[in-house]
């Protein structure tokens, strides 16, 4: 797969996407990195430390988060995208779920569309904005409520539902990651199970990117807040090697990497 012009394996290798939010509400970092200098210093930082793809979030999508208008959140993306693709080589994901900040970023540079509603936010509008910029996406597993049959079986439909979207658009099947959505409409139990079965979501034959770092279901379990989950973090990205995930989005990127190269190494053998 051709993210940025850059060629990312889709199998026997783990790739680090590191975290920018220029919002001021983020769960663990609101605010830090909304002025333009401290986040291209903290984009700087990750390109040192190993990341390989960049992901620019502009809304919070912490559990009861403030949503604001898309006019709002294309002006905090789209200078930072502008700024990262003029400094610097690193392919640069988008993460939204409205059509029109889609729209925006890819014209600012974005090489990836991130979708935390897997194209099931609108009316199609987001499907056909990836189909017609001709990018890979990455398409989220989500749902409104908690409210599961078999949850497994559940999630895999509604993957697939995705992905007819997608088909009926246009969007090649080989740009597009699956991400399981851990943390967006599941329970603490539901988490837990998704990421000891990601295994089985390689049914699909999409890459899987794992999102984890930091979230609810690390503190719930370890009774930590947000600053102290890094240990719990590196324990759920060792899954996601293991299991077979292409990409881990993270926040700390040196650890992140550390622990991605050991578990590669040892699988190896």
């Amino acid at each position: 797969m051709y993210i940025g012009g850059q060629e990312f394996a889709t199998s026997g290798k783990t790739y680090i996407m590191g975290i920018l939010n220029v919002t001021p509400d983020s769960f663990s970092d609101g605010g830090k990195y909304s002025g333009r200098d401290a986040a291209l210093k903290h984009v700087e930082e990750m390109i040192r430390d190993g990341m390989d793809i960049l992901d620019i979030g502009g809304e919070s999508t912490r559990p009861g988060y403030t949503k604001i208008s898309a006019e709002e959140e294309a002006d905090r993306v789209v200078p930072v995208i502008e700024a990262v693709k003029d400094r610097f080589a690193v392919p640069v994901s988008l993460d939204t779920y409205k059509y029109q900040v889609a729209r925006a970023g890819i014209r600012a540079g974005a090489d990836l569309i991130n979708d935390i509603w897997g194209l099931r936010y609108d009316e199609g509008q987001m499907a056909e904005t990836i189909a017609k910029s001709g990018l890979p996406c990455c398409l989220m597993h989500n749902r409104a409520e908690a409210d599961y049959g078999d949850f497994m079986e559940d999630l895999a439909s509604d993957l697939a539902e995705t992905l007819r979207i997608a088909e009926a658009a246009g969007i090649r099947e080989d740009r597009i990651i699956l991400d399981p959505g851990v943390g967006f409409g599941k329970t603490y139990e539901n988490n837990l199970e998704v990421i000891n079965r990601l295994e089985s979501l390689h049914i699909f034959n999409c890459p899987l990117l794992l999102g984890t770092s930091r979230k609810s279901v690390i503190g719930m379990t370890l009774d930590l807040p947000a600053g102290e989950r890094l240990e719990g973090t590196l324990v759920t990205s060792v899954f996601g090697v293991l299991k077979g995930c292409s990409f881990l989005r993270v926040h700390d990127v040196k650890e992140n990497k550390r622990a991605v190269q050991m578990a590669e190494a040892i699988l190896r053998q």
